[in-house]
């Protein structure tokens, strides 16, 4: 049983009430579930725990990324993840806009346009950058640039640097943003992690209190800190893309560093999550 106490930003008061849940690298590795990973979502859902997925992926549309899990043995609706594609639309149609040139895989450019933004390479008002592997090639982001240049508004879907592939470890999107935005002098809007409204609109959805929910992601930076950033508490697994050194170099410090996510039921039966444990 946890103890009370006051509230503060990023440190979890009485029991954590919410997660928020990275997929690739904490659920699952190289297209198969991490051990004890079903049994630990199933943990928090019987046991009344609040939760979302927070997914930097931006190769799969969120139905796509459902199905693939449901063929692992997961149970996730599409409602419970949460993906930046959908972020950029909302983005986009805040600003009055209704067209953007969307370069990133046809099945979340496909989710974007069904979300109502059309996709226009001709003198369009954004310039929506996700991880589209080999799209990538120098026609493609020259003509990027120029748009830019010519006025359009950057916007990245992610700026991670790589992700875990079923043979490795892959580029993702960050290092093309980052390439756009060094050419052309601009800063791009980022919306899905680490941004604090990517994390805030998870939250609402739950009407959860950041300072009692807990990010699980295998990114220090984009995971962990980000999640910092926005007021919650972050738990680091070593699965996925963990790296030691990027741990050694960071910043930001978890509140608990675990092998996968196979240990989240053993760590709330016991109350090692209280402020403390």
């Amino acid at each position: 049983m946890c103890s009370m106490k006051p509230l503060k930003p990023g440190v979890i008061g009485m029991e954590p009430e919410a997660f928020l849940i990275d997929l690739d690298g904490v659920l699952s590795v190289g297209g198969a579930p991490v051990p004890g990973a079903i049994a630990a979502i199933s943990y928090l859902r019987e046991n009344g725990y609040p939760f979302r997925f927070v997914s930097n992926t931006t190769r799969k549309s969120r139905v796509t990324i459902s199905r693939q899990l449901e063929s692992m043995g997961f149970e996730i609706p599409v409602s419970h993840i949460f993906t930046p594609s959908m972020a950029a639309v909302s983005y986009v149609t805040g600003k009055a806009g209704t067209d953007a040139a969307i370069l990133t895989t046809p099945d979340v450019s496909a989710e974007i346009v069904r979300g109502g933004i059309q996709n226009r390479e001709d003198s369009p008002r954004f310039v929506i950058v996700g991880d589209g592997g080999d799209l990538f090639g120098y026609s493609v982001l020259n003509k990027a640039f120029r748009l830019i240049m010519g006025g359009a508004e950057l916007i990245a879907l992610e700026k991670d640097r790589y992700w875990m592939g079923d043979d490795g470890l892959m580029l993702s999107a960050g290092p093309f943003v980052a390439a756009l935005e060094f050419a052309t002098g601009t800063r791009a809007a980022v919306m899905g992690k680490p941004s604090r409204e990517f994390f805030m609109r998870s939250l609402a959805s739950m009407n959860a209190d950041p300072a009692r929910t807990v990010m699980i992601g295998d990114d220090i930076i984009t995971d962990i800190g980000g999640a910092a950033a926005a007021g919650l508490s972050g738990i680091l697994v070593r699965t996925g893309k963990f790296r030691q050194e990027a741990l050694a170099g960071a910043t930001v410090i978890p509140k608990r560093i675990i092998s996968s996510i196979a240990e989240l039921p053993r760590l709330l039966s016991s109350g090692e999550l209280c402020p403390d444990q």
